[in-house]
């Protein structure tokens, strides 16, 4: 008797032990993609502010234009450097890009400076509090983004994770980084009143 109860209760734990098997690895491939989607609208939202910065920029280089028509090679620059982030388009170009347009702009702001009736002009007190505004909301979308590529290379790397991840095409995302010797971008640049 005890034999025929044996068979139908191996039976219930072995398709017991299967669907919590299938179960986890639902979970954890579910888990992947949406942390995968995290990285992506991390990215997005840099990707966004980076863009609103770019768009900026044009209005703050014919503001301080009229005041100082002069200075060409620093417009030069600046459009250089904006054109570079807007072409970018991996998280260490990008990286890169905005090093670079953070040093031009820094070096624009600068000239402004020089000009008082500029530094007094509303138009360029604007764009300079707008422009202040998105370095903020870069370097905090900058941060989420990194806290996600964080988590989502942890979990393609560690179990179960790295038993799928190369079948669904998953790799290790990159962290948006200051280049190196890039001291500029450690430091926002400074705006004064």
């Amino acid at each position: 008797m005890k034999s025929n109860l044996f068979l139908p209760i191996a039976i219930a734990l072995a398709f017991g032990a299967v669907v919590v098997l299938g179960m986890f690895f639902v979970v954890s491939y579910n888990g992947l993609i949406q942390k995968d989607e995290t990285v992506k609208q991390a990215w997005s939202d840099i990707d966004a502010q980076l863009q609103r910065r770019a768009e900026l920029i044009p209005n703050l280089v014919s503001t301080v234009k009229g005041y100082a028509a002069h200075e060409e090679k620093i417009f030069t620059q600046v459009a250089q450097a904006r054109e570079n982030l807007v072409k970018a388009t991996t998280p260490t170009d990008k990286a890169a890009a905005d090093a670079e347009l953070t040093t031009a702009v820094g070096r624009l702001l600068a000239i402004a400076e020089s000009y008082p009736e500029l530094k007094s002009a509303d138009a360029f007190v604007r764009l300079q509090d707008e422009l202040a505004g998105t370095e903020n909301r870069i370097a905090v979308a900058r941060t989420r983004y990194n806290e996600a590529v964080k988590i989502f290379n942890a979990a393609i790397r560690g179990i179960p994770g790295s038993f799928y991840a190369k079948s669904l095409k998953l790799e290790p995302a990159a962290f948006y980084e200051v280049p190196a010797g890039r001291d500029s971008v450690e430091k926002a640049p400074e705006v004064q009143f």
